[in-house]
């Protein structure tokens, strides 16, 4: 069975990303972040130009996660964007979180979860020391 991820990973199959993340990301130059990941746009608004690899999905998060899980094929479904994580999280499809934790502190700028309405308590499976960066991997527990 595939899982749903917040972040990258080898195993991704689709890929969720919510609208600004494709726009701020040049529309993934028509593709995905992933070369073979199938992209699922989450908006409320018409996407422009999109390709035969991108599906826009304007029925909210469930239906994108479940496109991306049928699209994935039995791999992980990643997700893009803090609004859609943050959907994701709050309607309890998340099975792993996957940070990418770079050593620096910002004096300022926007949190990358939204406001979620409870608390989201996560189990270490993995940190991964690199240089300039350290690699969380949590699995959400339910």
């Amino acid at each position: 069975m595939s899982k749903v991820i917040s972040a990258h990973a080898a195993r991704v199959g689709a890929v969720v990303a919510g609208r600004d993340t494709y726009e701020h990301s040049d529309r993934f130059g028509g593709g995905s972040p992933h070369p073979r990941a199938r992209l699922f746009v989450l908006s409320h608004r018409p996407a422009p130009e999109m390709t035969d690899r991108q599906t826009l999905i304007t029925t909210g998060i469930e239906d994108a996660v479940a496109a991306a899980r049928e699209a994935a094929d039995g791999r992980d479904v990643g997700l893009m964007g803090g609004g859609v994580a943050t959907q994701a999280l709050q309607a309890g499809l998340v099975d792993e979180v996957i940070l990418h934790q770079v050593p620096v502190l910002l004096g300022g700028g926007r949190p990358f979860f939204q406001a979620l309405p409870e608390h989201v308590r996560l189990r270490l499976v993995e940190a991964v020391p690199a240089p300039g960066v350290t690699h969380l991997h949590y699995e959400v527990e339910r």
